[in-house]
């Protein structure tokens, strides 16, 4: 086989991943995707190394081995990101990644627009008062 078919696949397989990472707002389809990308780097990896050692008089095959570490680095990565997943999800109620980010960008009331802030918020009080 030539050396071009994994070659092409893999870059197929890298750039659905990374459409997947851009355009995706589900943080488990981001996670997917991410997964894809690393498959297409284990594709490459093991399709240079039988290449290689081919021409190469020594088969260490050091490419496979290589392969090997990424997938176990793969699996505790996978592991710890749906835990994480999970539990904002249960904190949250939502796996949205903008609605996430929205939550975590709270104004500091110490912050300079501070000020502001707690004279909104007593603008608010006082008008719940009055309609009391």
């Amino acid at each position: 086989m030539h050396l071009a078919y994994p070659a092409v696949l893999s870059a197929l397989l890298f750039c659905t991943g990374l459409y997947g990472v851009l355009a995706r707002r589900n943080a488990i389809l981001v996670l997917m995707s991410v997964e894809l990308m690393l498959n297409a780097v284990n594709l490459n990896l093991v399709a240079f190394d039988v290449w290689l050692s081919r021409t190469a008089e020594e088969t260490l095959h050091s490419g496979q081995a290589l392969t090997l570490f990424t997938i176990a680095i793969a699996a505790a990565e996978i592991g710890i990101g749906l835990a994480i997943v999970l539990a904002v999800h249960r904190n949250r109620g939502t796996a949205d990644i903008d609605k996430l980010r929205d939550t975590s960008e709270r104004h500091d009331p110490d912050g300079p627009d501070g000020d502001a802030l707690a004279a909104e918020q007593s603008g608010e009080a006082q008008k719940a008062e009055a309609t009391a």
